[in-house]
C-alpha cells in the first residue's frame, strides 16, 4: 500500500453537511476521509449539539470528544437558517454542490425551504440524502431516532443475553455507525449513477432499516419459520450450534466459535462430549455441549486456553477489554489509530478510516474545525465580497 499520498478518491466532490448527532456526521466523515470537500453547516455561536455534549463528559480542554470523533477533514460554515439571507446563502451553496446530506427530523428542511422538492430545481445533478430514525413517510416520523430506542424496537436488544435475563443493548452505537456506512454507500452509488445519467436523485437512510440489516442472518431464519430461543447457558446466539459462546475462565472470559465437535473432542478429550460429537455441528445438543464445557473452561486461564487450543485448530479468542484490545498484536499491526495535534484540545487519538486503497491512505488533512472556522473562506468561494462577508458576520447571519 502506498501510504505516502493522501486519499483523493472523491477529490472534486463537494458535500454539504446539514447533520447532527452521529449518523449524519459519521457518514459524511467517511466521504471526507476519501477526499471529498465536506462543508459542515452549523448555527452561529457554537450552539451545535455535538460541540456541547460528550459521552463520559469528556471534553479535551473544552473541546467535545464527541465532536472530534466525526468531523475531521471538513470545513465549518456557520449559517443562521432562520434568516432569509442565511437561506439565500444555503441555496447558493446547493446550486453548486454535488451532494447534500441532512439528518434532521422529517419536515424540518422542507419548512426551511430546503427540502428535496424545493432545491432539486436549483441543481438537477444534486444528490440529496435524508437520514432519520424511521423514514419521512413513517407513522413514527415525529419520534426521536436514537440508537438505544432503535435497538429496542428493532429486536436487536431482545436477541442478546441469556434466557431469563432482561434484553441486552449493544454497548456501542452500532445502529448509528451502520447507518452511517449505509449513508456513505448510498452517496457513492448515486454518484456512480450520475456519472452515467447526468442526473441526481434522492437517497433515504433510516436507522430502523439499518438496525434490521444488522440482523440479516437471524431475521432470515425467523422470517422462514425457525424457532429462535435464547439459552440460559454460555451460548452467545439463538442460531448457532454449541459451543458458540463466551465462557468464564480462571481469570477472565474466552470465546469459542464454530469449531466442529469432533475437532473439539480431540482437543479436550472430554468423554462426556464424545456421544454428542458424532456430528460436525449438533444443533439439537447445543445446550448440552455448552453445559459440559462451562466447568472445563473454568480450569485454566484465558491465555492458557488460547495457547493450548489455537494450535489444535479450535476457533477461539480471548474476550478483551479496551486496554487489552489496543495492546493486542493484531490491533497494533493493523495501525488503527492516529494522533493529531489540536490547537485547543491538545494531542488527540482518533480511529483511522477503516479501508485501505493502493492509491493512498486516508489521513487527517483537516482537523475537526472550530465553529465557523471556514465561513469567510467558503463565502468568498461563492463570490461574496469581503464587505459582504464582514456585514454578514456583523449581523450574525454567519
Amino acid at each position: 500500500m502506498d501510504s505516502g499520498a493522501p486519499l483523493g478518491l472523491l477529490q472534486g466532490v463537494r458535500i454539504l453537511s446539514f447533520t447532527q448527532f452521529l449518523l449524519g456526521p459519521a457518514g459524511v466523515q467517511y466521504l471526507a476521509d476519501m477526499g471529498a470537500d465536506v462543508i459542515k453547516i452549523e448555527p452561529p455561536g457554537g450552539k451545535l449539539f455535538e460541540r456541547n455534549w460528550a459521552g463520559c463528559d469528556q471534553f479535551l480542554n473544552g473541546v467535545s470528544a464527541f465532536f472530534l470523533c466525526a468531523h475531521r477533514n471538513q470545513r465549518s460554515l456557520t449559517l443562521d437558517l432562520k434568516r432569509p439571507e442565511g437561506i439565500e446563502v444555503a441555496k447558493h451553496l446547493i446550486a453548486e454542490a454535488d451532494v447534500l446530506v441532512q439528518n434532521f427530523r422529517p419536515g424540518v428542511m422542507a419548512r426551511l425551504g430546503l427540502g428535496y422538492e424545493e432545491v432539486a430545481p436549483l441543481n438537477p445533478r444534486l444528490i440529496y440524502v435524508s437520514g432519520s430514525g424511521y423514514g419521512e413517510g413513517s407513522v413514527y416520523r415525529t419520534r426521536p431516532g436514537q440508537d438505544l430506542l432503535i435497538q429496542a424496537m428493532s429486536g436487536l436488544a431482545s436477541i442478546s443475553g441469556r434466557a431469563g435475563q432482561p434484553p441486552t443493548a449493544v454497548g456501542g452505537p452500532v445502529v448509528d455507525q451502520h447507518g452511517a456506512a449505509l449513508l456513505a454507500m448510498g452517496v457513492l452509488a448515486a454518484l456512480f449513477d450520475r456519472s452515467r445519467t447526468g442526473r441526481g436523485q434522492k437517497v433515504e437512510v433510516t436507522m430502523l432499516r439499518a438496525a434490521l440489516d444488522l440482523q440479516l442472518e437471524v431475521l432470515m431464519y425467523h422470517l422462514n419459520g425457525a424457532q429462535l430461543r435464547k439459552s440460559p447457558t454460555s451460548l452467545a446466539s439463538m442460531i448457532h450450534p454449541g459451543p458458540y459462546g463466551i465462557y468464564e475462565t480462571k481469570d477472565g472470559y474466552l470465546a469459542l466459535s464454530m469449531s466442529p465437535l469432533p475437532v473439539l473432542q480431540d482437543a479436550l478429550q472430554l468423554p462426556e462430549l464424545a456421544p454428542l460429537a458424532t456430528e460436525r455441528f449438533n444443533h439439537s445438543a447445543r445446550e448440552q455441549v455448552s453445559r459440559l464445557l462451562e466447568p472445563v473452561i473454568r480450569t485454566r486461564t484465558t491465555d492458557e486456553w488460547v495457547e493450548y487450543l489455537v494450535p489444535k485448530g479450535i476457533w477461539v479468542a480471548p474476550v478483551l477489554d479496551y486496554d487489552g484490545v489496543f495492546a493486542d498484536p493484531a490491533v497494533i499491526d493493523a495501525d488503527v489509530t492516529e494522533e493529531v495535534d489540536h490547537p485547543i484540545a491538545g494531542r488527540v487519538r482518533l480511529l483511522r478510516f477503516p479501508l485501505e486503497f493502493s492509491s493512498g491512505r486516508a489521513v487527517t488533512r483537516r482537523l475537526p474545525p472550530d465553529s465557523g472556522e471556514h465561513s469567510a473562506e467558503i463565502l468568498r468561494e461563492l463570490g461574496y465580497s469581503d464587505a459582504d462577508v464582514a456585514r454578514m458576520q456583523q449581523q450574525k447571519v454567519v
